[in-house]
């Protein structure tokens, strides 16, 4: 499984990649708006892809299918490894197959069923989107989008990856990984929780404990 890091922050993103964590990255407004500062939005998605060699996902801002699509076109510009990022509308899977026509990796997000997964397969996306932590807020199971869409993918041959969004905790990584998910995109709090374990901190702290014991002996 790759692990994307759900940030627009250059620091969180410096952090994780210099330790060999991520294989991408992906952004959105929301991400944009808190960590942008007073940085140009095209010149973050640039210094990003200079910090991270795999996919980096750039989300068009606008609604209509011509208009994703020139927007789209320009965010492939910036650099080679920019995957243009669309909503799961009708608009968005117009805008999804003309940009993969042209050679152009598209993420079609906010999807939140199977089905829409499928779609946005057909249209041509390289990276679909279902969001299980906000799919479970509503008392549904956002896992079963995940296993659902796998074995749809697998049935008929999709090369489209399938890239586990909304992760709340780092069980929801875990699970899935085991049904099968190409990706999964975290934010930097969750992937440093999933390094840590409680056990880990109490056995380094027993080893601690024990070689300071033998090393005052030979004092």
């Amino acid at each position: 499984m790759k692990f994307f890091l759900d940030t627009a922050s250059l620091a969180e993103i410096k952090w994780a990649s210099e330790a060999g964590l991520i294989d991408g990255v992906t952004t959105n407004p929301s991400l944009m708006a808190k960590d942008l500062g007073d940085l140009d939005p095209r010149e973050v998605i640039r210094r990003i892809c200079e910090m991270v060699p795999g996919s980096v996902s750039a989300e068009v801002v606008s609604l209509g299918a011509e208009e994703m699509y020139q927007e789209g076109k320009e965010l492939a510009k910036i650099a080679d490894n920019v995957t243009v990022k669309v909503p799961m509308t009708e608009a968005g899977l117009i805008a999804t197959k003309r940009l993969a026509t042209d050679g152009i990796k598209v993420n079609v997000t906010l999807c939140f069923s199977s089905m829409q997964c499928l779609m946005a397969a057909k249209a041509g996306a390289a990276f679909v989107s279902p969001f299980i932590g906000r799919v479970d807020d509503i008392g549904q199971v956002g896992m079963d989008i995940i296993s659902e869409a796998r074995q749809m993918f697998d049935n008929y041959g999709f090369d489209t990856e399938i890239l586990a969004a909304s992760i709340r905790h780092p069980r929801h990584v875990a699970d899935a990984a085991l049904i099968g998910a190409d990706v999964a995109t975290v934010p930097t709090k969750i992937l440093k929780q999933m390094m840590l374990h409680p056990l880990t901190d109490k056995g380094l702290s027993q080893f601690m404990d024990d070689w300071n014991k033998v090393s005052s002996k030979g004092e």
